[in-house]
């Protein structure tokens, strides 16, 4: 095989993989709406000034943020004003953020059926926080 050959085949490689990302990010952004359509319509109409984004996985900072020690793992985050802390100074800010992190929800996930239970699950979660519930009350009413 010529060189010319083995950069078209990278080339095609690099293509590929790039497909699958385009396709995998594609996949979890739907899921994530999904997640969110699946709430009540009266709760659904009390999310405020959120986005989601997918990252592929979580910054040392983040993980600081979250509190994960070394080794541990974080599938979500949320960033923001929870509702109930907002008052009539909150405006003309950023959206909060909810970051979905891709690798480390793939590699808990043997299926995509569990991959799309474990997106809506982080999804749920990090918006109870945006709702201003905290992880002790996701313990103590079994939602964690």
């Amino acid at each position: 095989m010529g060189s010319e050959e083995r950069e078209r085949g990278r080339g095609r490689a690099a293509r590929l993989v790039a497909q699958r990302r385009s396709a995998g990010a594609a996949r979890f952004k739907a899921a994530a709406r999904e997640a969110v359509r699946s709430l009540p319509p009266a709760l659904r109409e009390r999310i405020d000034n959120v986005d989601i984004l997918i990252r592929s996985r979580p910054t040392a900072a983040e993980l600081r943020q979250a509190g994960v020690g070394p080794g541990g793992s974080l599938l979500g985050l949320y960033q923001g004003t929870p509702l109930p802390l907002r008052n009539s100074g909150y405006h003309a800010v950023l959206p909060d953020r909810i970051l979905l992190f891709r690798q480390p929800l793939e590699s808990i996930s043997r299926t995509d059926e569990e991959l799309i239970a474990q997106i809506r699950h982080t999804v749920l979660h990090e918006l109870a926080h945006h709702f201003g519930i905290d992880d002790d009350r996701l313990h103590a009413i079994g939602a964690y």
